[in-house]
């Protein structure tokens, strides 16, 4: 992974983000530890999962991790959160897979993050967490805070996506097909209704090119940027691709616009 990401980086690509799963079949690797050797291994390109349920974590335990890989990246990291992507690999373990129990439990822990990413002394009281007086030190090198992309489908419409606005940005995705640009424009629309300030907002889509600049690429590329998408995320899962088509198609370098 390490040496993919860094003929990535080579190939002119903006950034490499992996899957953070426990009991999928195609993740055969704990993501944090991954993009440890990844930050070791490039120079430029941003990092980070995509995505890691707080719901199964501590969030001062992210908290520790996410300001540690920021310093080793210096400052490369982005930090894609959700509620996870099954509730078979919560219950797998006897964890509550209960959605509206992990979506609580992500926004408690968002508050909780970035409010000891701050360094100073803090203290939080919620329903599934607590934390009494404590300060984190260092402070991430990016500031006011790392970014956050938070996923949301847009088949919700509602609080997914309105926990994106409140952040830094929104993965959006819509369950078991790719999204559309017209979605893309209405995603940002609805975005934008519930930002509270103008600070730079991404959206970030997953989809796949062709790769070598082919003209559906670029058409495709320019209806997504043209709809407000700000990055694009070639899905390379191993589920899809075998190791060997994955290397060819980072080769290949990132869809271009005009």
């Amino acid at each position: 992974m390490a040496e993919l990401a860094h003929e990535a980086e080579d190939s002119g690509w903006d950034g490499v983000f992996i899957w953070d799963h426990i009991s999928q079949p195609s993740s055969a690797v704990d993501a944090w530890v991954t993009l440890g050797a990844i930050a070791m291994r490039t120079t430029q390109v941003k990092i980070g999962p995509i995505i890691t349920p707080i719901a199964r974590r501590h969030p001062w335990k992210l908290a520790r991790e996410t300001v540690t890989l920021d310093r080793l990246s210096n400052g490369r990291l982005i930090f894609g959160v959700g509620l996870g992507w099954s509730v078979e690999e919560f219950e797998a373990f006897g964890e509550d897979g209960d959605s509206k129990i992990r979506a609580e439990k992500l926004d408690e822990g968002l508050e909780i993050i970035a409010g000891l990413w701050k360094g100073e002394s803090f203290s939080y009281t919620g329903k599934h967490y607590q934390v009494e007086d404590v300060q984190f030190i260092p402070q991430p090198i990016q500031q006011p805070r790392i970014p956050i992309w938070a996923c949301g489908a847009w088949s919700n419409k509602r609080a997914p996506i309105r926990r994106g606005a409140r952040w830094d940005g929104i993965i959006a995705v819509t369950g078991e097909r790719a999204i559309k640009s017209e979605e893309v424009r209405e995603v940002r629309a609805y975005c934008e209704q519930h930002r509270t300030t103008n600070d730079p907002f991404d959206v970030v889509v997953i989809l796949q090119s062709e790769g070598g600049n082919s003209a559906d690429d670029q058409q495709k590329t320019e209806a997504f940027e043209e709809a407000g998408a700000t990055w694009w995320l070639e899905d390379l899962s191993l589920g899809r691709f075998s190791l060997e088509d994955a290397r060819n198609r980072i080769h290949k370098g990132p869809p271009s616009t005009s």
